[in-house]
């Protein structure tokens, strides 16, 4: 049985009941005037500029809390499992708030399979 086919009522089949949308354009220069696209970069910019920052500054944090030679206590810092709280609540935080203006693409790696998949062109793959 394909895929895309379902069983109907009495054992017909029937085709799929959503369309794909058309793949997106190679170069869209039309994007470069709408707000929309500026917007999107913009949504993007702040939401990797925090997943840095948040991340990062945990990853500080817990190296200084625990280094014993500047006072530090062995067992002070919010560890290993605080570490990998922050970047994925983090992450959840960001993609759910970019989502509806940009996609919450965030990761460098997700724009470039949409780009691949021609879910996003490349005006806007090389943007974010």
């Amino acid at each position: 049985m394909a895929k895309d086919m379902g069983v109907a009522e009495h054992g017909s089949f029937t085709t799929k009941d959503y369309h794909d949308p058309p793949p997106a354009p190679l170069i869209d220069l039309e994007e470069l005037t709408k707000w929309s696209f500026f917007r999107a970069i913009i949504a993007e910019f702040i939401a990797t500029l925090l997943f840095l920052y948040i991340a990062v500054l945990t990853v500080i944090g817990y190296k200084s809390q625990i280094d014993v030679a500047h006072q530090g206590d062995q067992c002070g810092g919010v560890g290993i499992l605080g570490i990998a709280w922050a970047f994925g609540g983090m992450i959840f935080v960001l993609v759910y708030c970019t989502a509806g203006i940009s996609g919450g693409h965030i990761n460098p790696a997700v724009t470039f399979g949409l780009f691949l998949a021609r879910k996003v062109s490349l005006t806007r793959a090389l943007a974010y």
